[in-house]
């Protein structure tokens, strides 16, 4: 029994809205919903262009795709929630926390980061959308998750190329505005070899009230891919403990 249904006659399970990383999209998070809690309900979201909504325009600002990730689950928002993004996910999960504290909706009970540096770290890879197609997707292909046999395809890679591009020019754009602290907990997630460093992470604490936790697995930007039973049962642990915090 999850502290939820101690609670409420009325069981209801807590979303937990998933956001992809650059050139992702729901299917990202095909596998979660095996291995989360059974209070817990994934939604992968799907921004224009990208998965469900290939055939919307593609946005190259991170704000304009936060405002359109808030329209889509404001609805929802009135019971309690979580969020998990990896890599670029990671910031506009940030950000739709934010988002939520400014239109005076309830903020989430927990956020969850993976693959990706505190927002008050200036952006690494400013210039990395400008590049041409060949070098971009030299550089693109070292952060591995794009499957081989889409690598091969020279028509599915230019499909492929302008969602990436969008997506690395909505981060390579972001300026860190300073504001007032969240007041949730964050549960920040890297790989041991990812291009995100321990400090570099530990400076999430820079935007929450509340301390952060840390976890580090082994492997490269994508590890998340590994390590799906044991993100989940991080994430499930604690949306339960955020869960109980808030209803005593």
């Amino acid at each position: 029994m999850t502290p939820y249904t101690q609670h409420s006659n009325d069981f209801q399970k807590i979303n937990l809205f998933c956001i992809p990383f650059a050139g992702g999209s729901s299917y990202a998070f095909r596998n979660l919903g095996r291995y989360v809690a059974d209070f817990v309900n994934i939604v992968a979201i799907d921004l224009p262009g990208h998965g469900r909504k290939m055939r919307s325009p593609l946005l190259t600002n991170i704000h304009e795709m936060t405002d359109f990730i808030f329209n889509e689950i404001k609805n929802d928002l009135d019971k309690p929630y979580a969020v998990y993004g990896h890599s670029m996910g990671a910031l506009l999960a940030y950000l739709l926390s934010l988002k939520a504290a400014e239109k005076n909706m309830p903020e989430p009970l927990c956020l969850f980061v993976s693959g990706h540096y505190s927002p008050t770290v200036p952006p690494k890879q400013k210039t990395l959308h400008l590049l041409p197609q060949e070098a971009f997707i030299g550089k693109v292909t070292e952060y591995g998750g794009i499957p081989a046999e889409v690598l091969r395809e020279k028509d599915l890679m230019d499909l492929f190329v302008p969602i990436m591009r969008a997506d690395f020019q909505s981060v390579a754009e972001y300026v860190y505005e300073q504001t007032e602290p969240l007041d949730i907990p964050i549960t920040v997630m890297i790989g041991s070899n990812d291009t995100t460093s321990y400090d570099e992470a530990m400076r999430w604490q820079e935007v929450t009230s509340r301390k952060i936790s840390l976890r580090q697995f082994p492997g490269g930007h994508f590890f998340i891919f590994e390590y799906v039973p044991e993100m989940c049962r991080v994430m499930s642990r604690n949306i339960e403990a955020c869960l109980t915090e808030r209803l005593n």
